[in-house]
């Protein structure tokens, strides 16, 4: 197995003033994503001792034993956050990934802005998680904005085009630990996804992921110090037109304890992402975020699928979870 050579984009002067600095790094990160929809990053923003607290807290977390974790179960919470223990999250019939997760969304408590992924997010009785957490979450979506803007010069639009639509996101941050497994042996296909919102950023500790190459062949994606890998989600294919593709991948079944750190950023709940055209004709059919956002999550998770079938959940518009990231296939108009 051969590793992916990814793009690594500098995104150091999106902090600064000058519009030249903010162009550059727009033109490098277009010309990542068109070439590859993964890729690295690095930049002078990144606060390498928030990452480390993260790790830190997660490892300690994880070592909970599981009627303690289960307290903060995600099917108890408001806004589908809480502890996802093994098996819950399913990509496929009867199969599932050997790993476990804390789910993090958009914490809110004014009733008005509540939505199914939105409102109070449910924490364990845990001294200082959710002080360390918050403050990652927070640290990594303030970066997230900026490559929205990034995103709005690289597509001809004006720079401050998503401001509007990233007031309450129901943008997600997972801690996910794979535990150490000695007999590990990867099966092919467990666990194959596109992510569901605009862009996916990711710290991780050890090496797993695999991402499908344009030959359609699974290849390793090794980590680099210093960086945090990127990926092309599905609303950014829409709204980019299919100018850039998300890519599918999964995480390889590896001999080692591995920790992940994905931030899922996604538009307002409400907002109907549609293709950016410019001229060309349109190539998919405009999708509410916050109702796609929902409906993949309700195909994957267990107690989403049992209230679904009880009939308390009604999913409205849902699309198969494997329609992005086909050169010929997508949700298209």
């Amino acid at each position: 197995m051969q590793d992916y050579v990814l793009p690594l984009v500098d995104i150091s002067r999106l902090s600064s003033d000058s519009f030249e600095d903010r162009l550059s790094v727009a033109r490098d990160l277009d010309r990542a994503c068109v070439e590859a929809g993964f890729l690295y990053i690095k930049g002078a923003q990144f606060d390498a001792a928030l990452f480390r607290r993260l790790v830190t807290r997660a490892k300690s977390y994880f070592a909970l034993d599981e009627a303690t974790k289960m307290r903060s179960y995600i099917g108890l919470s408001e806004n589908h956050s809480g502890y996802v223990p093994v098996g819950e999250e399913q990509f496929g019939v009867g199969t599932y990934d050997l790993k476990e997760a804390y789910d993090v969304n958009y914490d809110c408590d004014a009733a008005e802005e509540r939505r199914p992924l939105i409102g109070p997010n449910l924490w364990p009785d845990m001294p200082g998680f959710r002080d360390d957490v918050l403050a990652y979450y927070r640290h990594i979506k303030r970066i997230g904005d900026q490559l929205f803007r990034a995103f709005a010069i690289a597509l001809g639009l004006r720079e401050d085009h998503f401001d509007a639509h990233l007031r309450h996101p129901p943008s997600q941050l997972r801690l996910i630990h794979y535990p150490h497994d000695a007999s590990a042996q990867d099966r092919p296909g467990i666990g194959a996804h596109t992510d569901y919102e605009c862009f996916t950023l990711l710290f991780a500790t050890a090496p797993g992921l695999q991402v499908v190459d344009k030959q359609g062949e699974w290849v390793d994606v090794p980590l680099i110090e210093d960086t945090m890998i990127m990926n092309i989600s599905d609303m950014m294919e829409i709204i980019s037109n299919g100018r850039y593709l998300a890519t599918k991948h999964r995480v390889r079944k590896v001999k080692e304890e591995r920790y992940s750190f994905p931030l899922f950023f996604s538009c307002d709940y409400d907002h109907v992402i549609a293709p950016i055209t410019l001229g060309e004709a349109p190539r998919y059919q405009p999708l509410k975020c916050g109702e796609h956002l929902y409906n993949q999550t309700a195909q994957t998770f267990a107690y989403l699928k049992r209230r679904v079938a009880r009939g308390e959940v009604v999913l409205n518009n849902a699309v198969p979870l494997d329609s992005f990231g086909l050169q010929e296939g997508g949700v298209r108009a």
